[in-house]
């Protein structure tokens, strides 16, 4: 349907009463009721055309149950206990009333990888435009987390989180727009679980993640290229191998002098000292800006890396 832009919503504005920074531990009410309206738009509902809407039931379903299974449960959160099931009803009423906000990330981003990866296919009565729904339900719904500044955005089949528009839009996007040819995969692959780590807090994983990101992404380059490479190499023999062969152009070379240190003092060592080894007998703590600036280097690093092996002849 669309985002409109209200009056009470610029009012909102003028006066100051819109948070400028993202939240990340709760997600409003008005927020969750939005979400419900575009499953409704998007993927049918079920209770008005329940003969018509045989692939929406299925759908409603499939959701509903894996999410139950996955969660050790019968019913989700708010469903009755007797009668027929209503499965719209039931991921609605445990989107609105569970507390657990990962939870409530669960079900939506479960729900529109449903709409990204499912509903594309319908083809029965009033689901003409399909796929074109699809992409816009996916679009409203990155618009309603930045509306109420909620740091999550659905990318790619995933919830990742973000704590800079321009960050993002800049740096990873044009990352993960990058990593979807298909040689890449590997290195999406591991990108995307570095996300996911991040978002749930998981600091070391999500350094781990970022290292197997950038080696993959500088093999996949060297295979692709035809450069030899050892089978055991490492971050740094991989970096190298990229600068022999030219990667950067010779006329380049003084001003990207420092890449070779700034992927060498980034990346690989802060991974090594505080993600990929043993703690011994005091835990080591990594500061979340810390994860947040090492993710974040490990995208510019994919975007530049990326971009040079096509300007190649």
């Amino acid at each position: 349907m669309g985002i409109f832009n209200l009056f009470s919503k610029r009012q909102k504005r003028l006066r100051g009463d819109v948070p400028d920074v993202y939240i990340y531990d709760t997600m409003p009410q008005p927020l969750r009721v939005q979400i419900v309206h575009i499953w409704q738009d998007t993927i049918g509902n079920v209770n008005e055309y329940h003969d018509r809407y045989l692939g929406a039931y299925r759908a409603y379903k499939f959701i509903v149950e894996t999410l139950c299974r996955e969660y050790g449960v019968f019913k989700l959160t708010g469903a009755k206990e007797y009668g027929d099931r209503n499965y719209l009803s039931e991921l609605a009423d445990f989107l609105l009333q569970e507390q657990e906000t990962e939870k409530v990330l669960d079900a939506i981003e479960f729900s529109f990888r449903v709409i990204d990866r499912i509903t594309r296919d319908y083809d029965h009565l009033h689901r003409q435009r399909a796929s074109e729904k699809a992409d816009e339900a996916i679009e409203e719904l990155n618009a309603r987390f930045q509306e109420h500044t909620i740091g999550f955005q659905f990318t790619d089949g995933e919830i990742i989180r973000i704590d800079s528009k321009l960050i993002h839009s800049e740096i990873v996007k044009p990352a993960l727009a990058l990593l979807h040819d298909k040689e890449y995969t590997g290195a999406q692959a591991e990108f995307l679980k570095a996300h996911e780590h991040y978002r749930h807090g998981n600091a070391k994983e999500t350094l781990t993640e970022c290292l197997k990101a950038l080696e993959s992404i500088m093999k996949a380059i060297c295979d692709k290229r035809k450069w030899q490479y050892p089978s055991n190499a490492t971050c740094s023999t991989l970096i190298q191998c990229c600068f022999d062969n030219g990667l950067i152009p010779v006329f380049w070379t003084q001003q990207f002098s420092s890449l070779r240190s700034t992927l060498e003092s980034g990346v690989p060592p802060a991974r090594n000292k505080l993600g990929g080894h043993g703690q011994g007998s005091s835990i080591v703590s990594v500061p979340q800006h810390l994860v947040a600036y090492v993710l974040h280097m490990t995208a510019s690093a994919i975007v530049f890396l990326t971009e040079s092996e096509r300007s190649l002849p």
